[in-house]
Order: C-alpha cells, then structure tokens, then sequence
C-alpha cells in the first residue's frame, strides 16, 4: 500500500466497490454526501435511501455476507504482497487524469512501480489481429517514445496492444515504461499468450485494474478499460484498426476530453487501415515517425477531434463540449432553476440516478445547486 490507512477504512473502501449495483457513480455520489466510505456503512437507512434503492440500502445497512467478506479478506492479501497496491479516490497518488472522467473507479489495483504515474503518458493502440507490419510499427513508435521519457499506456490485448508494451520496455530502465490497463481482475492475465509480457511489465512497469481480483474478462469489461486508457494519456496513437474498432472508441473518448489523437496511415486496400482514415479524415493527425507526434505535443497540438468520431458526420465549427451537446438532463433543465420533482418528471428517472447525475454534473460544473435546493445550468 503506497499509504498507512486505517484498517475499517481500507475495508470499506473494498466493500463498496464490491457491493453489486452500487456502481462507480453512485460511490462518488454517497462520497459527495457522506464523506469517508465507512460513514456510508454507518449512514441511516433514511438517509441512504435519499440516493438508493432499498435493495441497496439493506445491503449496506447489513454486515457483508460470507461472498463479500471473503472477497474483501482475499484483496486484503493480494495487497500484503510486495509491489501489490490499492490506489483510492481519496488517495494523493491516484491519477489525477482519471478525475476528469464522469465515473473515475473508485479504487485501483496496482501491481508494479507507483512513480511511473507520474510520468507523461501517450496511449498506443491498435487491432488484436494486426499484421507484421503493424506491429513492427507499434514496437517502433513505442520504443522511440519511451527512450523520449514518455511512458506507453495500452491494454495488454493482442497485437497493438501487446507490441506496444513490449516495444516501451525494450527502451530499458532509462525509459518512460509503461502502464498496462486490464479488463479483468488483476490476478488475471489476457490474453494467456501475454503471461511473460505481464511480468515483465509488473517487473518493469506498472499494472492497473478497476475490476475486482479474479474478474474474468467479459465483452463490456474492455470498452469500460478503454476509457481508463484515453483519460490517463495526453495523447492516443491507433496503429492499425477496422473501420469497426474498439480501438476508435478509445480515439473518440480521448477526443471527447481533449486529448490528441493520431493515426498511422496505410494501404487503401488493407481492411486494416480504414479506421486510421477515418480518423484522419475527422480531425486526427497523420503521422509517420514519432518525432511527429512528439514535435505535435510540443507545439501544444490539435485541439482534439471534432465530434464524436461518427463515419460522414460535419464538423460544427465551434461545437459544444461533448458531455453537454445532448445530456438527456441539461434538456431537462432549459434555462431556468428546476427542483428535483420536476426534473424526476421532465426525465422519468429513479431518484437515485438524478441524485446521482446532478452530483456528478455540479462537480464537473455544468449545473449549480442554489440555496432553495434547486438547480440551474452554468453559463
């Protein structure tokens, strides 16, 4: 653990993230209103059943049952073992990034060396089944930004992903290293083939994972990840990727919060490079070499991709930031103070999630609560 915490608090912390259907927003919420996770375990049942449902308010209200208990004792000794952490929201060496997501995980298994967190991280991804090329490519460009002092941030998948990482390390000690992002528990390698690759990134690197110890890698687990890998990296570079990509869903969250997005071009014939074209023709930078990309962050660069990423969408010349063009909520809202019954109604939400996304937007800034307990929107 990178800090002495109190015993209970460490549990609690486990505990929430744990908890089924409690979810990452609604932990930040009750963070918001109640303080520390154990004043949460300890809130009334009426004042917890303001923010949740009563299925959740009797969990909480409850000791853990024995599915959760061993869960929270077997992450209390994965984390006894050397170079294992746990990283919480309230911790000063969380990734600061991460607070500029709607949801940032409450907690982070670490696995590996802390420090690099503090490093400038650019983001490498790419296709699973990317070609020779394409990886040589990867390794490349990666190799030639960690020997610059960046840290290489992917997800450990194959191809793209996997070159990537191994391309950072291969810079040596002197390196940026690299931060591999999972979409399973944390004692869980995937793909399999990556178990070496895994060590030496553990050895060398650093591992993250939101997802609780012996999480399995399930098909929403890794657009979850990518979200995580966009907001650590000042900037994304996609190597290779279908025109159907996961790995455009990491360009265009990453654009989304204003970071660069670059692409490498190919052959017009390669199913392989109509998703870097597509990417190029929306805004991306086109580049060839590292030294383009590193020239570009120098400079301060592009000021991100214009929309969302959809294939054949204009560009709006001075668009609205792409949290607010079209939140179901700020509709709700118009341009007027609104109280919760009416917003409850406007939207057809359960009061939970309006108490939670109202929380969530007034952190972020995009509404204010005033002192008659209603809301506006900010200019």
């Amino acid at each position: 653990m990178p800090l002495t915490i109190d015993d209970d608090e460490l549990r609690a912390w486990i505990r929430l993230s744990l908890e089924p259907d409690l979810g990452a927003a609604r932990i930040r919420l009750l963070l918001s209103v109640f303080g520390m996770p154990q004043q949460i375990c300890e809130a009334s049942t009426g004042n917890l059943a303001r923010y949740l449902d009563p299925g959740l308010v009797t969990r909480l209200r409850q000791p853990p049952d024995d599915t959760l208990r061993a869960a929270i004792e077997s992450s209390l000794r994965w984390l006894a073992q050397p170079g294992h952490h746990l990283l919480t929201l309230a911790d000063p060496l969380y990734p600061q990034a991460l607070y500029e997501l709607t949801d940032p995980p409450p907690i982070l298994y670490a696995h590996g060396q802390l420090d690099i967190l503090n490093r400038p991280m650019l983001a490498i991804v790419g296709a699973r089944h990317a070609t020779p090329e394409g990886e040589r490519n990867a390794h490349d460009f990666a190799q030639h930004l960690a020997q610059q002092g960046w840290c290489v941030v992917s997800g450990l998948a194959s191809g793209i992903d996997g070159a990537a990482h191994a391309g950072a390390l291969d810079a040596g000690p002197a390196g940026g290293g690299t931060v591999a992002v999972l979409g399973t528990g944390i004692d869980r390698v995937y793909p399999p083939a990556h178990r070496a690759l895994a060590h030496r990134i553990a050895e060398h690197g650093l591992m993250l994972s939101e997802f609780p110890l012996g999480a399995q890698g399930l098909p929403f687990h890794f657009p979850q990840r990518n979200r995580i890998v966009a907001a650590l990296a000042r900037g994304v570079l996609v190597v290779e990727a279908a025109a159907r990509s996961g790995s455009l869903i990491t360009a265009r969250l990453a654009g989304e919060m204003g970071r660069e997005v670059f692409a490498i071009p190919g052959s017009i014939h390669s199913p392989l490079s109509h998703g870097c074209h597509a990417l190029i023709r929306q805004g991306a930078k086109l580049v060839e070499s590292g030294q383009d990309i590193l020239e570009e962050l120098r400079q301060g660069g592009l000021p991100g991709l214009t929309g969302a990423l959809r294939p054949g969408q204009a560009a709006d010349p001075d668009p609205e930031p792409a949290c607010t063009q079209s939140d179901p909520l700020l509709r709700a809202l118009g341009y007027e103070a609104v109280d919760t019954d009416t917003l409850q109604t406007r939207t057809g939400w359960p009061i939970d999630q309006l108490m939670a996304q109202l929380t969530l937007m007034e952190i972020d800034g995009a509404v204010a609560r005033q002192a008659d307990g209603r809301y506006r929107r900010e200019p």
